[in-house]
């Protein structure tokens, strides 16, 4: 099925697009529903409405590349799908704009679709109609209200997140000031929102389209050295990978996964800054993948790796028995590869946990999309960023440039967890010039600590001062009897 754009009610020109095989699902009963069947009929009914409400409402507008506006939200609302996301958060997608760019308003959409989409809407919509004295303050109020909205249902920053990246992915498009303000946003503020929620498929691509526009010759330098290096890499990867799948059919385990991945040009960018080395220098650009079924197997899978390949000290890493803060679990090792005698960078996990770290809070949503918001639970330490944020944001209302480094600080992820001669964890927060403990985290070890060794210190200092009586006393009678 095709949607096609007449000159009158589109583009000045004739114009269609081809809607995606789901879209097409909910649009017409008699195709096959397959597309569409973890949705219920009520949902596929709200997605239909959505679509051509807001395929009225953009019928006269287009993008900066031409093509029909409505593009975008079936874009948005298909990247929405794809996460998992059911009705409401797809009816969402579809009309995220529609406040914003028509004379359609908040109250116009709750009629229509119901309270559920209208705060998220509303919680996407950019404040576009309100007077502000600088960009920076604009965009500061901006990022205000998201994290509000945020706090009341956790779902406006995923659409928010899909809307930035096809927007990322059509960039081109846009005068090369705005490419490189848009990238600088999207690198220093979404793509560690979505590092934060887990969501490493948007991470990565909008850390890699941010890269590309704001160094566009460090971008084209790290692509074309790794085009060069493909034949060999791809050569060595597939050994490892052949001599891991016949060791774990040997130790009998049944269901697994081994693939070479490529790693991202931004993380190799990355790690070639801060370590000062050169690209000959870095040595994990692709990585072997090992998924199995559970965390036993992991570990199983984990002998099997270090017994065939000789392991690199210092670079295994925990993330089941200590994941992070993110809830992304793996075991990470590097060994060395027989004949090439190069490093290899491993990454073992359950189906579970690859679920996880690609799709983040998708693969956990805490709400019902049939009536509740997903509120964030008191006890959910996921989320104790977000709360931090709001926590102080109030105080910085003043200060424009001051919020948005503090929003840069508080997304930045990079934690540090000290264990203490107790065994408790303390996660150190890596500032963005220094290194701080955190407060709270200091009170409770401290606290912990002294209700234990009380007592021992107490009774040391009863002997020390006894001792220290009866020493005198004694030199006192000595000195009687001489």
């Amino acid at each position: 099925m095709i949607a096609t754009f007449s000159s009158e009610t589109a583009c000045s020109f004739d114009r269609s697009i081809d809607l995606p095989d789901w879209l097409k699902a909910c649009l017409e009963p008699s195709y096959p529903q397959g597309f569409v069947a973890n949705l219920s009929i009520d949902e596929r009914r709200m997605i239909a409405h959505a679509f051509n409400f807001a395929y009225a409402l953009h019928a006269n507008q287009c993008r900066k590349s031409g093509e029909p506006y409505i593009a975008h939200p079936v874009a948005v609302a298909g990247l929405l799908r794809d996460l998992g996301g059911g009705g409401a958060m797809i009816a969402a997608g579809f009309l995220h704009d529609v406040v914003e760019d028509t004379e359609v308003t908040a109250d116009d959409i709750e009629e229509h679709f119901g309270v559920e989409v209208r705060g998220l809407v509303e919680g996407v919509t950019k404040l576009s109609k309100f007077e502000f004295s600088s960009k920076k303050e604009h965009q500061a109020e901006n990022f205000r209200r998201m994290f509000l909205a945020m706090a009341k249902d956790i779902r406006v920053i995923v659409v928010k997140l899909a809307d930035r990246l096809h927007n990322m992915r059509t960039l081109e498009y846009l005068a090369p000031q705005k490419q490189k303000r848009i990238a600088r946003e999207t690198l220093d503020i979404f793509a560690p929102l979505a590092n934060r929620l887990g969501i490493g498929r948007f991470k990565w691509e909008l850390e890699d389209l941010s890269f590309k526009y704001l160094d566009p010759e460090a971008y084209a330098k790290i692509r074309d050295l790794i085009a060069d290096k493909r034949a060999d890499r791809e050569s060595r990867l597939s050994q490892v990978t052949s001599t891991l799948t016949e060791r774990l059919k040997q130790l009998d385990i049944k269901d697994f996964e081994v693939s070479g991945r490529p790693k991202h040009l931004y993380g190799i960018h990355n790690k070639m800054t801060k370590q000062h080395k050169d690209f000959s220098e870095i040595y994990d650009i692709a990585a072997i993948r090992i998924i199995v079924s559970n965390n036993g197997d992991c570990y199983r899978a984990l002998s099997i790796v270090h017994d065939a390949f000789r392991p690199i000290p210092g670079r295994f890493k925990d993330y089941i028995g200590l994941p992070k803060p993110n809830r992304y679990q793996s075991l990470h090792t590097g060994v060395m590869g027989r004949q090439s005698q190069r490093p290899i960078e491993v990454q073992i996990r359950t189906y579970e946990m690859h679920h996880v770290a690609e799709y983040g809070i998708a693969a956990h949503w805490k709400y019902k999309e049939s009536g509740s918001n997903a509120q964030m639970s008191e006890d959910d330490t996921k989320f104790t960023w977000l709360r931090q944020l709001l926590d102080w944001q109030d105080d910085l209302k003043s200060d424009a440039s001051e919020y948005m480094e503090g929003i840069k600080d508080k997304l930045f992820d990079d934690d540090v967890y000290v264990f203490t001669p107790t065994s408790d964890v303390i996660p150190l927060k890596r500032a963005r010039h220094r290194w701080t403990l955190p407060t709270a985290s200091i009170r409770r070890w401290v606290t912990t600590v002294r209700a234990q060794k009380l007592t021992v210190v107490w009774s040391r200092w009863i002997r020390c001062c006894i001792t220290a009586i009866l020493s005198k006393l004694l030199r006192k009678k000595i000195a009687i009897l001489v």
